[in-house]
């Protein structure tokens, strides 16, 4: 409602940060960067958090589509947002809705003792960086390029892993011990499927004495049937590559008994109205 005389007074962008991609995992139309190359972000709205507290629209990946669509405008295109830049528009969102300090609560290894910590999350969106997917991996004879993936797939593998996980934990209650033997088998190769599923989607090309492959069908039946070590440089590298991007671990030093730790840190939908 353009002629809403109340509009002066809607939410308007609190926060302004840069992709730690800069924009250069996506194609055409996916994110509109403007020329300062910081996105605006406005602040939550109730819509938001109650979308944000349904258990289905979390489950399937829904609520943290809606969430980037009505924050961060500018991207077009949620399903495709890369892992390079997935934390920082978390923690963005997160920012330009309750602050900058996210109370974190964490119990020390040492003393057992459960503490509540204030975090800024300002320097953690500042030191997050894009994984160096620009550098090859090299295997023989073989150039292996990957790059980061996008979070439909992430998703998608997520919510298939679940349901394998579903298959594990009943197999308990299966009396029979071949029947039990039989499931457990299949659940674990469609876990080692998945994997390799991901890890093909993962891999942008790889490229011969002769040729390049790109063709993704093509990548999977080479990780069906490659060598264990090359499987293994391959997972391995496109790991490192990711933990590049992920937020570090907070640094805390426990008020009760002074055990200095890290505490992994990492944020979902439901932190943002906590």
């Amino acid at each position: 409602m353009n002629n809403n005389p109340l509009k002066q007074y809607f939410r308007r962008p609190s926060v302004y940060f840069r992709l730690p991609s800069n924009g250069n995992d996506y194609e055409e139309g996916m994110v509109d960067i403007p020329e300062s190359g910081e996105l605006p972000v406005y602040p939550m709205t109730a819509i938001d958090e109650i979308t944000a507290r349904t258990p289905d629209a979390l489950f399937n990946g829904t609520a943290l589509i809606e969430l980037i669509k009505s924050c961060i405008p500018n991207i077009k295109d949620p399903w495709a947002v890369s892992s390079n830049d997935m934390d920082a528009i978390l923690i963005a969102i997160k920012i330009a809705t309750t602050g900058d300090t996210l109370e974190l609560d964490t119990s020390c290894p040492e003393c057992q003792e459960t503490g509540t910590y204030g975090v800024s999350l300002i320097p953690i969106l500042n030191s997050l960086k894009a994984g160096d997917y620009d550098k090859p991996l090299t295997i023989g004879e073989l150039t292996i390029k990957l790059k980061p993936l996008q979070y439909r797939d992430m998703n998608q593998v997520a919510l298939a892993n679940f349901e394998v996980q579903k298959t594990y934990l009943n197999l308990d209650s299966i009396e029979s011990v071949d029947e039990r033997n039989r499931i457990g088998k299949e659940a674990l190769e469609k876990i080692t499927l998945l994997t390799m599923e991901l890890l093909a989607k993962a891999i942008e090309y790889i490229e011969t004495s002769t040729t390049r492959v790109d063709q993704k069908e093509f990548i999977l039946d080479f990780l069906k049937n490659c060598d264990r070590n090359s499987f293994m440089k391959i997972r391995d590298f496109n790991s490192e590559l990711k933990a590049e991007t992920e937020i570090k671990p907070i640094h805390i030093t426990c008020d009760g008994c002074g055990h200095e730790y890290d505490q992994p840190f990492t944020l979902s939908p439901v932190d943002f109205f906590e």
